[in-house]
């Protein structure tokens, strides 16, 4: 693995905020660190094939990077916010349902996040 992907698995599996590769980036352009753009994307596909890292992708957003650890995500239609949600895991009646083999399985549940509900009720 290189300096620049270990930085930067280092900074997601540090962050709880679901970063996009453009504030990876600055992060580590604010950190003094001499990197591409070119080289964060790159970076990130490698972390991904070899399942270092997790890859969130979203609908009409950025996408996102995330820890592996099994955990599901709460997505806000309105802003694009990414909230973590621990929920049982569901593989084994997943299993049931399909007739092949389930390597894993990313779940995102549509909400409308409380800051768009509450400018939602103000206007």
């Amino acid at each position: 693995m290189t300096k620049n992907a270990e930085m930067i698995m280092n900074i997601i599996n540090a962050s709880y905020d679901h970063l996009t590769a453009e504030q990876i980036y600055f992060q580590l352009k604010n950190e003094t660190v001499k990197i591409s753009m070119a080289t964060v994307y790159n970076s990130l596909s490698y972390l991904c094939e070899n399942g270092l890292v997790r890859k969130v992708p979203m609908d009409g957003f950025a996408d996102r990077y995330d820890r592996v650890k099994r955990h599901d995500h709460l997505v806000c239609k309105r802003c694009g916010k990414l909230m973590d949600i621990s929920l049982r895991d569901m593989t084994a009646s997943l299993q049931k349902e399909v007739k092949v083999p389930i390597l894993s399985y990313d779940l995102k549940i549509s909400c409308i996040c409380d800051e768009c509900s509450k400018e939602e009720r103000r206007n």
